[in-house]
């Protein structure tokens, strides 16, 4: 039973409803109030449930208690970036009551797409909580519903999570106590939430929730079930272990079923229902039996229950206010069994992690340490179903072209073909790389233009990384790069023996220890380099070696080297055009004299 239910009933705080037109026939009755604390107790019925009424006499003698009941934001979206921030200051004023926080805890959550009447849900079971022992807990037929915020209209009202601020203290029929706690959740596939945000607020109340109701409208639809689906796995991503099914309870609402004739109202019509939806057919496409295996995987119980629509009075009339009154009876009926489902004291499902049960407690922490997950950058970002088929599509095109330019370019440098000049190499590359970008381009890719822009620059760039590795295996093959290293070691050696000579013969004996020296640390690297080439040992040993001996040739010896050659050539040149004009004088002064 709710510990003094009707003593917090008249705390409600009171709410200002402002409705307007659905959206969606039933359910465009959704979230938001407007709240303002209660300062004193009213004798009359408004905004009190009839419970709290017949006790009120009784109520003056009980210790107060904090006013104001409400609906708590718990978890805070930042629409400019689209992140979910955790007020652990908020949750824990919740969560560490002293007559809470060492109990087992039950969580009950809502979810869904937004505007389908989650909020207005909620409220009935708020009532529910603070009226079980009277049977007439759905209150007066003009009484407005109160609780968490709800109105009617197209646009949404809750962002983030909300939970109740006042946790319900219920005695099972095995004499033990738990919390009971409602939660509320943002509706997704707004117009203002991306993927990723629908993915985190879905995947973080299943996540730390016992109940997780899914809020549907009409029908199960196949998007519905795929939806499910990445919700659901990108919760168990963050779930460091995993023991069997992550997940509890699951309970498919389907609001405004309009085929009693095919199923009844209720949970038995529901789960007859459901099986159909749920179930894995041999000649079904290999996708479909995925998405239904996966939600089977994920949760240890999963029911549906069938709502009718409440009537029109609540869809079009834009003062509804939540009055008994313009609810239809049969949805009024059916309602009366389905919050009880889920909120009788016997049927209450106890939250578990890892087979261990969950205290008030342990979910604050639990809450601390899921949000940081979704805050970072380990998981995976959902994405819409044509961005993922656009990536997947160009990626394919991407990895066709790079193909094409691999192949291309292995007929004409790869394998054991002949070393072939860098110019002719590079002219080579130029013309296949333009081959590769054109077959791309070519290719009917899905996301446009400026989508497909990002992966031709991707194309290109992993072309000329590709193109570096040619050059690397072109320039292994001649003869006289793979000679690089041991040449220059013995220019090395031969350099410093000279000096070494030299200037011993002229007593700089301190210059010709020191060439010395070098002179055999040069050796001794050419040793070690023919072993790591003959023993294919010690690579990083000859790896650095060659580093170093590529290091000296770059700036020491071809410079010098091309310096003394292009003397060579200047000076050759000059004695070549000498030579050419002393002729031409001696052969004019043979002319001369004849």
């Amino acid at each position: 039973m709710a510990e003094r239910g009707g003593l917090r009933n008249r705390n409600f705080s009171e709410t200002n409803h402002i409705g307007r037109k659905s959206d969606d026939d039933m359910t465009g009755v959704e979230e938001l109030l407007l709240y303002r604390p209660v300062e004193e107790s009213s004798p009359g019925t408004n905004g009190v449930a009839p419970c709290a009424v017949e006790e009120e006499l009784d109520l003056e003698e009980e210790e107060p208690v904090a006013q104001g009941a409400r609906p708590v934001q718990i978890v805070v979206a930042k629409e400019d970036d689209h992140m979910f921030e955790l007020d652990a200051a908020a949750l824990e004023k919740i969560l560490m009551q002293e007559h809470v926080r060492d109990l087992n805890v039950v969580v009950l959550s809502v979810a869904g797409a937004f505007r389908k009447g989650k909020s207005f849900l909620l409220d009935f079971m708020l009532r529910y909580m603070h009226c079980q022992s009277s049977e007439s807990w759905m209150g007066g037929d003009d009484e407005p519903l109160t609780g968490f915020s709800w109105r009617g209209g197209c646009e949404r009202e809750t962002t983030g999570i909300q939970a109740w601020s006042e946790v319900f203290v219920v005695e099972k029929p095995d004499g033990s106590k738990v919390a009971v706690l409602l939660v509320d959740t943002q509706g997704a596939f707004d117009s203002q939430s991306t993927i990723k945000d629908c993915a985190t607020v879905f995947a973080l109340s299943t996540m730390t929730s016992s109940v997780q109701v899914y809020n549907l409208s009409q029908n199960i639809q196949e998007d519905d079930l795929q939806h499910l689906q990445l919700f659901t796995e990108y919760g168990r991503l963050a779930m460091e272990e995993i023991y069997e099914k992550p997940f509890q309870k699951l309970l498919f609402l389907i609001r405004d079923w309009c085929y009693p004739y095919e199923h009844d109202y209720g949970l038995t019509g529901g789960n007859r229902f459901l099986e159909r939806r749920l179930q894995v057919k041999p000649n079904q496409h290999e996708e479909l039996q995925n998405v239904r295996k996966h939600i089977h995987s994920c949760f240890s119980s999963i029911d549906c229950f069938l709502l009718p629509h409440p009537g029109l009075k609540v869809a079009t009339n834009p003062y509804f206010d939540g009055r008994l009154r313009d609810i239809d009876d049969e949805f009024k009926r059916e309602l009366q069994n389905l919050v009880p489902l889920l909120l009788a004291p016997e049927n209450l499902v106890e939250k578990e992690i890892n087979g261990a049960k969950v205290t008030c407690r342990d979910l604050l922490e639990y809450f601390k340490a899921y949000i940081k997950i979704y805050q970072g950058e380990e998981l995976p970002h959902p994405k819409s179903m044509l961005q993922a088929t656009a990536e997947a599509n160009n990626l394919t095109a991407v990895a066709g072209a790079k193909d094409t330019y691999s192949r291309g370019m292995e007929q004409i440098c790869g394998g054991d073909k002949p070393y072939l000049a860098p110019i002719d190499l590079q002219r080579y590359h130029d013309e296949t790389k333009q081959t590769s970008v054109k077959q791309f381009r070519a290719v009917k890719k899905m996301g446009g233009v400026e989508f497909s822009q990002r992966y031709q620059e991707q194309l290109e760039s992993e072309l000329d990384e590709v193109y570096a590795n040619f050059v690397k295996h072109n320039e292994s093959k001649n003869i006289f790069y793979a000679a690089r290293t041991p040449a220059t070691l013995f220019a090395v050696m031969f350099f410093t023996y000279i000096v070494s000579t030299v200037t011993g013969f002229i007593g700089l004996s301190v210059i010709a220890s020191l060439a010395n020296l070098v002179m055999g640390a040069s050796l001794l690297s050419l040793c070690a380099w023919a072993y790591v080439r003959y023993s294919g040992e010690y690579r990083e040993v000859g790896v650095a070696i060659d580093l170093t001996a590529e290091a000296l040739w770059e700036q020491v010896l071809k410079p010098l080297t091309e310096q003394y050659m292009e003397e060579n050539i200047r000076q050759t040149v000059v004695n070549s055009i000498r030579a050419s004009l002393t002729e031409q004088v001696t052969q004019t002064a043979k002319l001369k004299t004849t």
